[in-house]
């Protein structure tokens, strides 16, 4: 539950700690007091999207931190790996900053705004206003039975099966050309692959001749290079190249060394210069040797190449890339030349999958409807329990109108029907539900969805929109009665809602300062009943507190009641 709201500078709000209590908890106010930037706060810390607007005027952010307790475990829990503290509770902190960034803490662990979100939805559930335009939209129709039915398992089968079923067309379809574009494209392919294969591609060719054109185009140099090097070295014919200078040197210090222990340690040195000498004259020479030119060499080595890249420009910019190429060219002609072959074994495994897919989405069907059952007589007690006693409530199965009747949510095409009056046919609810009724209709439908929730808590943002007189009492009791099991939040305008409440709180508006303030206060039992009688008709007058100390007793009295027949049961 929803222990404590701590508020900075959002909206009108300064500052404002709420501490919620378990059962039922309403707030009460002016139209633009500000009840609505509480629900905002909430849905921040929620993990909703949020705008840097909300920042109040001066401030550099904003900041909602929220604390809960006495959470069931979690399966979020497990996979994130923060839990509740040694006391249960979960500490959620938001903070918005001028620049638009967010900070996002849990119990003192950054989160990312997904992950709070992802938190929020296991934590509580916003119910707003604007609510019973969903129930309207009878494409939402499907989600609320489903999440009802809880029919997720057999949504997931059927919905591998109708991927399956998906992917088998996709690939039958690429392979259902007509004879003509069968015939262009075999021809590209086949001249594709001719002039792949004749170009005779090896990995590392073009590297190759890149180094040998660039021998080629300096040969003479090279060779002069050698030749001059050698002729250095060894002298040529005449033998006056450094490797016989050096060997002189070494000669003339061997014999000095008989008389000269320094010329015999420098007579050791010249020896391993010369040997090194003549060593490097025998590399040269062996490098020499081993060029080898031919006339136009050099013109078939660049001829080779620029073909090399014209093909890269076609095929791809390396001979990796272009084998890879040919590779897949070869793969498609097999397929086009064989495609008849493999349409047929398509077809046959398409036959398979549609099979299996209707068979799963028939399951689903059959499950959606049982569901269907429950939740109608659900609903039209909820209904009857809220001053609609008439109310005949029914979920409309039709064929899904799409290829093979069905796509991703099944074959069923689901609507809400309901007659409000003897003797009325069921109806789409878009086309004769009244403001209030949808209100009813929707507490009716949240109230059954949210036994299957997890969440803890519940927040009613103004869904008494349309009710009054009798139907808000029923209503009033409603919520009092899904407070028993979830802990409540309604923001309302009604006295007879306002009066069932287990805690009050005013949300008020004032001036401090030349600056517009939003002020929460929790009211005791005198406030309460200056409250209730506001709601009921403004003025204090004696007989609209003698009123409202009416309909506290009265609420009073059910809930003692209740309390009673349920400590019975």
């Amino acid at each position: 539950m929803l222990s404590l709201l701590h508020i900075e500078n959002i909206a009108l709000i300064d500052r404002a700690d709420i501490s919620f209590e378990r059962g039922f908890n309403v707030l009460t106010g002016e139209t633009g007091a500000g009840k609505s930037i509480i629900i905002d706060s909430i849905g921040a810390i929620m993990g909703e999207r949020t705008s840097r607007d909300l920042i109040r005027t001066g401030a550099k952010s904003a900041r909602v931190t929220a604390v809960f307790r006495d959470l069931p475990p979690l399966q979020w829990f497990e996979t994130s790996g923060i839990a509740p503290d040694e006391n249960g509770e979960l500490l959620l902190e938001r903070v918005i900053q001028g620049d638009g960034k967010n900070l996002c803490r849990v119990n003192g662990a950054p989160l990312l705004v997904t992950q709070l979100r992802e938190l929020g939805l296991r934590l509580l559930n916003i119910h707003g206003q604007h609510d019973g335009q969903q129930l309207l939209d009878e494409e939402c129709h499907l989600g609320y039975l489903d999440s009802f039915g809880n029919t997720a398992p057999q949504l997931q089968t059927f919905g591998e099966a109708y991927q399956r079923v998906r992917e088998i067309r996709k690939e039958r379809d690429a392979l259902q050309m007509n004879e003509a574009e069968k015939a262009r494209r075999i021809d590209t392919l086949t001249y594709q692959i001719k002039e792949l294969e004749d170009a005779q591609l090896k990995v590392g060719e073009e590297e190759e001749l890149t180094a040998r054109r660039d021998v080629l185009r300096h040969a003479e140099k090279l060779m002069d290079a050698v030749d001059t090097a050698y002729m250095a070295l060894t002298g040529g014919d005449d033998g006056e190249g450094a490797v016989s200078l050096l060997q002189e040197a070494e000669n003339a210090m061997t014999m000095g060394g008989r008389y000269s222990p320094d010329l015999q340690e420098l007579s050791v040195r010249a020896n391993t210069i010369r040997v090194d000498a003549d060593d490097l004259a025998d590399t040269i020479r062996d490098l020499r040797d081993s060029f080898e030119f031919y006339p136009g060499e050099l013109d078939e080595v660049e001829g080779r190449l620029d073909k090399l890249y014209r093909l890269q420009k076609k095929y791809g910019g390396s001979t990796e890339e272009m084998l890879d190429f040919l590779d897949r060219c070869k793969k498609e002609l097999d397929t086009i030349q064989f495609s008849e072959d493999r349409i047929l074994q398509l077809e046959k495994q398409l036959k398979k999958a549609l099979a299996e897919a209707v068979q799963k989405g028939q399951a689903l069907s059959a499950a959606r409807k049982a569901a269907a059952e429950q939740l109608a007589a659900r609903i039209q007690s909820e209904l009857q329990q809220l001053d609609m006693p008439k109310v005949r409530f029914q979920v409309s199965f039709a064929p899904k109108d799409a290829p093979d009747g069905m796509d991703a949510t099944g074959m069923d095409t689901v609507r809400f029907l309901m007659s409000a009056n003897v003797g009325e046919d069921l109806k789409p609810i878009n086309r004769i539900a009244s403001g209030g009724e949808l209100s009813r209709i929707m507490l009716a439908l949240k109230n059954v969805l949210a036994e299957t929730e997890e969440v803890s808590t519940l927040i009613f943002d103004e869904v008494d929109t349309g009710v009054s007189g009798r139907a808000a009492g029923k209503v009033a009791r409603k919520l009092f009665q899904v407070s028993h099991t979830k802990q409540v939040l309604c923001v309302t305008h009604l006295p007879q809602i306002a009066a069932m409440g287990d805690v009050q709180f005013s949300v008020e508006k004032g001036e401090r300062g030349g600056r517009t303030y939003t002020q929460v206060e929790r009211l005791d039992r005198r406030g309460r009943l200056e409250e209730v009688a506001r709601l009921s008709g403004g003025e204090l007058s004696t007989a609209m507190l003698e009123g409202a100390e009416e309909l506290l007793r009265a609420a009073e009295q059910y809930k003692a009641d209740y309390g009673a027949k349920k400590a019975r049961a």
